[in-house]
């Protein structure tokens, strides 16, 4: 599942880059992109991911500033559990992807799950 495309993906680089709300010039100023882009491009990509709820955006004078909806990582777990429960049996797609992730990726997965479910049993 890919939610963004290569444009907008550099343009959410730059917004999770910063801790702070930024106008479409200072995301246009920073953007790593392979061509050259009009400000109107930009400004109709921010718009279309703010239309898509992953960036959050305020009228300051004649302007928008926009921010990010949700952390990198927080948008990256809600695309991992949207496609574990996008159909299919989920068991075997947990399998199917912890046989293709690396040893220390499992590791980490491990980890993740020890740590989740430690605090939890413990407050039972």
């Amino acid at each position: 599942m890919r939610e963004f495309g290569e444009l907008e993906s550099a343009i959410m680089d730059v917004v999770w880059a910063g801790n702070r709300a930024y106008l479409v010039r200072e995301v246009r100023e920073r953007l790593s992109y392979n061509r050259a882009l009009a400000y109107t491009t930009v400004m109709t990509v921010m718009n279309i991911l703010y239309g898509k709820g992953v960036l959050c955006r305020e009228k300051q004078g004649r302007a928008w500033r926009y921010w990010p909806a949700e952390s990198r990582e927080e948008h990256d777990a809600r695309l991992m559990a949207e496609v574990l429960r996008s159909g299919g049996n989920e068991y075997i797609t947990m399998m199917r992807f912890v046989e293709r992730v690396s040893d220390e990726e499992r590791e980490s997965l491990r980890n993740a799950v020890l740590h989740t479910n430690g605090p939890r049993l413990a407050a039972s």
